[in-house]
């Protein structure tokens, strides 16, 4: 490496430097097939006081997730292997790692990637070059919201059904604790996002539920109704032809228009 080059490292280590925060020693995996970037990042953020995995692709990212945990994922989106894309899905297949806050960190800055990973329910999309300060303020904001919402996830439930035990709505059954879900006797497959969507449903049914508190649960976003709305319709639209509802049919999650949404006790057509 050249004396520039170790320079710029220097240089953007030192510029994230803050006493602001003090991140009680987290650990934040970051995957990335550039050395270089790869190392610039994670003196960043050893700088600020976070624990720092690496890994070059996202086969490396999902290898070190299954041996420790980590508080935050920040990954690159052109990887070998495995992309940052196909790691997202894996991530997210696992109700374990359901709550870690994901962000991707690329060169690509077209508005079309950066529709499809809101579309995909990304924490955060930033784009290279960025500025440590922009990437620390992130990253805190993304642990502290994670925070927030295991906070929530864990105080009881306000229908009073216990956590542990079966959600019984109309023909529909939950078992939490399992993380399984049936419908007129029979199981259906959801992937972890799918699960906390309907289970939250579950516990408020009949009660509209706005679009803002549902991608807090199933994202761990705070945003406006507009980006909430957009970010939950394919959510909703995959739920409902699990349930076996054809396309068109809005089932037993009827959409209150401007306002949210509300799970009816379902019957099976």
């Amino acid at each position: 490496m050249s004396m520039k080059a170790h320079e710029d490292q220097d240089a953007f280590a030192d510029s994230g430097r803050s006493d602001r925060f003090e991140p009680e020693f987290e650990s934040i995996l970051v995957a990335d097939d550039e050395p270089a970037i790869l190392q610039n990042i994670a003196l960043v953020l050893e700088a600020e006081g976070y624990r720092v995995l690496t890994a070059c692709d996202g086969f490396e990212a999902l290898t070190a997730l299954e041996s420790q945990s980590v508080e935050l994922i920040l990954a690159d989106i052109a990887m070998p292997r495995m992309n940052g894309y196909q790691l997202y899905e894996r991530v997210r297949q696992n109700p374990h790692w359901l709550t870690i806050p994901f962000m991707f960190l690329t060169a690509r800055t077209l508005d079309s990637d950066i529709r499809y990973g809101k579309e995909l329910g990304i924490d955060d999309y930033l784009t290279k070059p960025i500025q440590p300060e922009d990437l620390l303020a992130s990253v805190q904001g993304k642990i502290r919201r994670a925070r927030q919402l295991r906070q929530l996830v864990s105080q009881p439930a306000a229908s009073g059904i216990p956590a542990g035990r079966p959600l019984i709505v109309g023909q529909l059954r939950i078992e939490p604790g399992q993380h399984q879900v049936w419908f007129a006797e029979e199981q259906v497959r959801l992937s972890a996002r799918e699960f906390t969507l309907l289970e939250h449903l579950a516990r408020r049914a009949d009660q509209v539920v706005g679009p803002q508190e549902l991608i807090q649960i199933t994202h761990g976003l705070e945003t406006d109704h507009v980006e909430a709305g957009s970010l939950l319709r394919p959510l909703i639209r995959s739920l409902r032809r699990k349930l076996g509802y054809p396309a068109g049919d809005t089932g037993c999650i009827i959409n209150i228009r401007s306002v949210g949404y509300r799970l009816v006790p379902p019957n099976r057509l």
